[in-house]
């Protein structure tokens, strides 16, 4: 570990994924520790076009007694190396070696019981997929995901047939970009130097995003609909979405109040699929990455996750919850004890 861009207690540690078609392929650790030992680890995966800059979501778990991690997947902010395309993939499961060697780091090296992921929008999907495909291995203990790209936001017939037209005829050169509008506005209205509060590098999140490549766009759509199918993922999951999506292309500001960037129809429709436990929570107000919502809205959105961590995460050695007995058990015991009590008199009349 090496100190993190962001200053100190933020460590980073560099994973070597080795090599691929442009060269040489990294990943980034950032940990951030919390003021007592704790044997509870939160491992955040961000969007597209973005990278880890929220120190606020690592205060909020740290606070709570709970050493923070983030990772900044291959060709993304820390890990973009100067010969690579920006957030560039051909398949989602080129992410899960990161995604092993961060668990395996958190649980076996620092030490962790517990691992919460959470992940923001690709990251939702991504990190969805890697639970699943790990199912029954004990790396996760539960998921939130806030907001995740579960599909695109486009009308039905250009998502499903036109875009299999296009990526039929575009798919042999993955690295094509493909027009699409801009994330401008969702950009502004995050970035201090428009409409929003935050302050972060425009090289590894710039404020009219990264050009879609072609073999991103079939990566994205494959990861969609095999989560579409239905997964089996065995932990706990929370989803989290704003409650109304802004359709516009000018600059108005409702963008301040709504997710700019999904449909937020989608993600409540697709949820339900992820597993048998799975929490559904929409926030009134709240854009695309809920913890970057007004102040109102995401002090919201950090309590619900904290009763949902208590619900559904408690710390080890939190008392199990006691369930009272059944009618019918409460019967059974009822009848037990009547006899018990039969028995004894019976004793005592032969004694006497």
């Amino acid at each position: 570990m090496e100190t993190d861009v962001l200053g100190w207690p933020y460590e980073r540690h560099t994973i070597d994924l080795g090599t691929d078609d442009e060269g040489p392929v990294v990943a980034t650790l950032v940990r951030r520790r919390a003021e007592q030992p704790t044997r509870r680890a939160v491992l955040h995966v961000h969007g597209f076009v973005d990278y880890f800059f929220q120190t606020h979501l690592a205060d909020f778990f740290v606070e709570r007694g709970w050493d923070f991690y983030a990772l900044d997947l291959r060709k993304y902010g820390r890990s973009l190396l100067p010969h690579q395309t920006p957030n560039f993939t051909r398949s989602l499961a080129e992410y899960f070696p990161e995604l092993d060697e961060a668990a395996r780091i958190i649980r076996e090296d620092d030490g962790h019981d517990q691992l919460l992921v959470t992940g923001h929008s690709t990251g939702g999907l991504i990190t969805s997929l890697w639970a699943h495909a790990r199912t029954g291995r004990g790396l996760v203990d539960g998921l939130f995901l806030n907001s995740p790209f579960f599909d695109f936001n486009l009308p039905w017939f250009v998502r499903r047939p036109l875009m299999s037209v296009v990526l039929a005829v575009g798919g042999r050169s993955p690295y094509r970009r493909m027009p699409t509008s801009s994330l401008g506005l969702y950009g502004q209205s995050l970035h201090s130097e428009h409409h929003g509060e935050w302050t972060y590098d425009l090289a590894w999140k710039p404020i009219l995003g990264f050009p879609v490549r072609m073999g991103w766009l079939e990566a994205i759509r494959r990861g969609q609909r095999r989560l579409r199918a239905g997964l089996a993922i065995d932990v706990p999951v929370l989803v989290a979405c704003s409650d109304r999506t802004f359709r516009g292309r000018e600059w108005h500001e409702d963008v301040r109040v709504t997710d700019t960037v999904l449909d937020v129809e989608h993600i409540t429709r697709w949820a339900p699929g992820l597993g048998p436990r799975v929490t559904i929570a929409r926030f009134d107000g709240g854009m695309h990455d809920l913890t970057l919502s007004g102040k109102e809205v995401r002090t919201e959105v950090f309590r619900e996750l904290a009763r949902w961590t208590d619900a559904f995460l408690p710390a080890p050695g939190t008392p199990e919850v006691e369930i009272p007995p059944a009618p019918e058990d409460r019967a059974a015991v009822a009848k037990d004890l009547e006899a018990a009590e039969a028995a004894v008199d019976d004793r005592s009349g032969t004694t006497a």
